[in-house]
């Protein structure tokens, strides 16, 4: 695995450990998981640079000569480090699974969004993460290396900021819901956020790795059963500090003025978008079944960085 110690990797490495495979993780560092697990002891580990090591056009073979039968790359983020592995692996490797994205779509047009109709992306991430994802596709078709994508929404869990109400990671939306004060949303906020707790994103691969037949060659939405919009968001958000959330709706230029402009382009990229994704051929075709609804897994986030004092709120939680 490329990147176990990150978000998902916290609790897919251990699933797959009790699954009985061998499990090896390569990463830039030695980075704790965000959850402890008693599994990650038999994790073994390697220190790679993946960045410098794809500029010396040496880190596929270095992926190759361990000798893995699936590789699972969670930190592919442009096409041509994707096609340097590829080339790498072809006929040493049995199976590549990949860390894709919902950005992969542009703004919604129909909703769910499928993999067959989301509309063509948006912005350079989106664009490299779709252009990944179809070359994977290409790859698999063209009878190469069996590949298959995963694309999860807004990941959330214990560890770690979750996207907020507002679409950003500012940390001051949780004090003005916890505090019962008004909170200016723009639009109507009926913009939507898909969100997916961590161990549903883990689950989702190791269903990929178990199913390989099922998984070749295709590409999956991974995320919670239901979305969230804004207003509903910033509702249950309040009233897990027996608040009621009090919105003013202001115009996007206002709203930017309010921020600052790291937070306001993140609230742009995420509610101009307005996702709400299909998981039904992740359910048909390799069983996945996701235990958390978008509201618990962003409140086991905003629970975790409570109690390790990364965040100020003006009452305790009451759920």
């Amino acid at each position: 695995m490329i990147g176990g110690t990150g978000h998902v990797g916290t609790f897919l490495l251990p699933r797959l450990v009790r699954r009985g495979h061998e499990v090896i993780n390569l990463s830039r560092g030695r980075r704790s998981p965000y959850a402890d697990d008693e599994a990650w002891r038999d994790v073994q580990h390697v220190s790679v640079d993946r960045v410098a090591e794809d500029e010396a056009g040496t880190f596929a073979r270095r992926v190759a000569e361990l000798g893995p039968d699936v590789v699972i790359d969670m930190v592919c983020f442009t096409p041509e480090s994707a096609a340097a592995l590829l080339n790498g692996l072809r006929g040493r490797v049995a199976h590549l699974v990949h860390c894709g994205s919902i950005w992969r779509y542009g703004p919604s047009v129909a909703l769910p969004i499928t993999e067959e109709n989301g509309t063509p992306p948006a912005g350079e991430y989106g664009i490299r993460k779709d252009a990944i994802a179809r070359m994977l596709q290409e790859q698999s078709g063209s009878g190469g290396l069996v590949t298959t994508s995963l694309h999860p929404g807004h990941i959330s869990g214990p560890g770690w900021a979750p996207i907020g109400p507002l679409g950003n990671v500012d940390a001051g939306v949780w004090w003005t819901l916890s505090a019962g004060e008004e909170l200016a949303i723009p639009g109507l906020g009926a913009e939507l956020l898909h969100h997916v707790h961590a161990d549903d994103v883990a689950q989702a691969f190791e269903l990929a790795v178990e199913n390989r037949d099922a998984a070749a060659g295709e590409a999956f939405n991974v995320v919670a059963p239901s979305a969230l919009t804004v207003r509903g968001y910033a509702q249950i958000a309040a009233s897990w500090f027996a608040q009621s959330a009090h919105m003013r709706t202001v115009g996007w230029e206002r709203f930017r003025a309010s921020l600052a402009p790291e937070y306001a382009e993140q609230s742009w990229d995420h509610l101009w978008r307005s996702h709400y994704v299909s998981i039904d051929k992740a359910r048909t075709r390799l069983g996945y079944d996701p235990a958390y609804e978008p509201q618990d897994a962003i409140l086991q986030a905003v629970r975790w960085l409570i109690d390790h004092e990364r965040l100020d709120v003006a009452r305790p939680l009451t759920v």
